[in-house]
């Protein structure tokens, strides 16, 4: 059996404003609106992979402990974390902390979107060995 990911599902209490930062940000581009009120989207990114961004029931913390249970975080593959980085500062982007190694080998520095899902560039010198 193939498989291959296609959308995480990422609710939102703000689905305008969360979509519209994945496009300034990170250069997602919006690939189908559902034109509905409260709106729902998927957004693409321009390597590969897409969100599904929706209106959430109600708010809940957005933990910024990494090792909880459950998805926590969104590993963005770059090709320099430097440069990722520095375009992402001057779009407003606050990075707390230094980037460190990565699982698999390779980098990572961690952030966060404005609603507090954390994210992470990763930048691979060479793709992690299997098995």
């Amino acid at each position: 059996m193939k498989i291959a990911m296609e959308h995480i599902g990422l609710p939102a209490t703000d689905p305008v404003a969360l979509k519209n930062w994945y496009e300034r940000v990170l250069g997602a581009r919006t690939i189908w609106d559902s034109g509905e009120t409260p709106p729902a989207y998927l957004v693409a990114f321009s390597g590969g992979g897409w969100l599904e961004i929706y209106a959430a029931k109600e708010k809940q913390p957005a933990p910024d402990d990494n090792n909880l249970q459950g998805f926590r975080h969104l590993a963005l593959r770059v090709d320099s974390i430097e440069a990722a980085k520095a375009e992402a500062i001057k779009r407003g982007v606050v990075f707390t902390r230094e980037a460190g190694p990565a699982a698999g080998g390779g980098r990572v520095q961690y952030f966060a979107d404005p609603e507090g899902n954390l994210l992470h560039f990763v930048e691979r010198t060479a793709e992690p060995r299997l098995g």
